[in-house]
């Protein structure tokens, strides 16, 4: 009979002390502290799209619903490209998410922590240069790095990728 390893226990189960004070716990690079970071103000009122009490970048209400359904339809690059590097911090320990609103947006994949998205760009992005252009422009001009990648490179050359981006995160 083979023998299931044991999952790894709890904080709490090893008598490890979880900190009780919000100042101990790291935040969310892309939520702020104990409230701050957060938008107060109206989407576009903020100096570039960034919230003057911290590191949030607004976005457009409106998308989350986009976003949402994006993420229940993902095209086949995007899931092999998720569920092979980019789940459960498997590339460097790095939190991405997935369909991420961003301004006016939606990227692809998004880390806080690096301020980089990660676009998969499929055959109709050839005939969208000039509006991917500019929507790379406004992100560089939120401090975000933008990376893109064709279906063809994540579906055939997905160790490629793979090196790519660990240069890139150094």
């Amino acid at each position: 009979m083979i023998e299931k390893p044991n999952p790894p226990q709890s904080p709490l189960v090893r008598g490890e002390a979880i900190p009780t004070d919000l100042e101990q716990r790291a935040p969310s690079p892309d939520k702020g502290r104990a409230g701050e970071g957060f938008a107060h103000e109206k989407f576009g009122e903020a100096a570039e799209g960034v919230s003057s009490r911290g590191s949030f970048i607004s976005y457009n209400k409106n998308l989350r619903e986009l976003a949402r359904q994006n993420r229940k339809s993902p095209t086949s690059p995007e899931v092999k490209f998720w569920n092979k590097l980019l789940r459960n911090k498997s590339l460097s320990r790095y939190k991405f998410t997935r369909q991420k609103p961003l301004g006016n947006y939606i990227a692809d994949f998004y880390c806080a922590e690096l301020k980089l998205v990660i676009e998969i760009d499929g055959d109709s992005h050839s005939a969208q240069t000039e509006y991917d252009d500019i929507r790379t422009q406004h992100l560089n001009s939120l401090g975000i790095r933008v990376v893109r990648f064709t279906n063809a490179e994540i579906l055939h050359n997905l160790d490629g990728v793979y090196l790519q981006l660990r240069e890139l995160i150094g």
